[in-house]
């Protein structure tokens, strides 16, 4: 059981970067350059903090290796690393092994906004086809074996200007929206394989999973509501999720823990029940295997995030 710190604030929320927060004496360009803006920075920098932005991130790590923090996933990074970041979910790499004199350039880094590519799509239906990265950036990206093609793709964007520079910049998704080996990174993510009749009944049925995730859940009772038998239903939610019913309900569960061992004080305990499991063991072997950690190792690893001068 994890004991209360006094230390520990009730919630460490993200800072919320603003366009005019974004001074070009730190690297960053001016808004008038355009939709896409490129950023190269070493560390340490001013920049290094746990954050949340409107815009996506493609960031590309070159130099450094330690943890990196996206939503409430923490995972091990080094030169290469490459995520795609959606709007408003926090992300964080705090570097383990810099040198005393620091390094020139850690992250090369684009920030794009949302409404207008997709707004751009209603009449480029030739930009549709990102949709389904854009979608699957809301739990963030990481990219496999493709760092050198994107830092190439990066400085053909950042030399360019005007069109050129958006032709680049949609080479470049056009590329990730088309690589096989990535994962996502912050929480489960429905997959294709539904038509529409029953895309939108495991829409409903995940919305409300979502919403009570925290309550006793049975496969049996949910297939009987939907008209399907268990074994049938068991088929229709895997095809539709990529997950069981039961994992699936665990991760969500898992999720909402990493987020409150994360952001509050609440005892290991606590939390266990809090999320909708029924003992401590059961909750530690199921956070185990999604997380990759014990709950106390990964708060403890979270609280290094909000360490001085280390964190973004």
């Amino acid at each position: 059981m994890q004991p209360r710190d006094a230390h520990w604030p009730r919630r460490r929320l993200p800072d919320l970067e603003r366009d005019f927060t974004r001074s070009p004496t730190l690297g960053f360009e001016p808004p008038d350059t355009g939709t896409v803006r490129c950023l190269a920075h070493g560390f340490p920098t001013p920049l290094a903090r746990w954050h949340v932005h409107d815009d996506y991130e493609l960031h590309l790590i070159t130099a450094t290796s330690g943890k990196a923090f996206v939503g409430d996933w923490i995972g091990p990074f080094q030169p290469g690393h490459l995520v795609l970041v959606g709007p408003r979910l926090p992300h964080n790499w705090i570097s383990d092994d810099v040198p005393p004199q620091g390094v020139a350039e850690r992250d090369l880094v684009i920030h794009f906004p949302h409404e207008p590519i997709v707004q751009a799509a209603q009449y480029l239906p030739e930009l549709a086809e990102l949709q389904p990265l854009l979608d699957r950036a809301r739990y963030g990206i990481e990219f496999f074996e493709c760092s050198q093609r994107a830092q190439a793709h990066w400085h053909a964007i950042k030399r360019g200007s005007g069109v050129e520079r958006f032709a680049a910049f949609c080479a470049f998704l056009a590329e990730l929206s088309r690589w096989s080996d990535y994962r996502l990174l912050s929480s489960v993510q429905m997959e294709g394989g539904c038509d529409d009749s029953a895309s939108g009944q495991i829409n409903a049925l995940v919305n409300r999973i979502m919403r009570d995730y925290a309550q006793p859940l049975s496969a049996t009772e949910l297939a009987a509501e939907l008209g399907m038998t268990e074994s049938r239903f068991s088929r229709f939610f895997k095809r539709a999720t990529g997950n069981t019913f039961r994992d699936f309900v665990n991760r969500i569960r898992v999720s909402r823990a990493g987020h409150l061992l994360m952001e509050s004080d609440h005892q290991i305990t606590h939390i266990c029940y809090e999320v909708g499991f029924n003992n401590v063991a059961n909750f530690n072997r199921r956070f185990l295997e999604v997380k990759g950690v014990t709950p106390s190792e990964f708060r403890r690893q979270a609280v290094q995030r909000f360490g001085s001068g280390r964190v973004m």
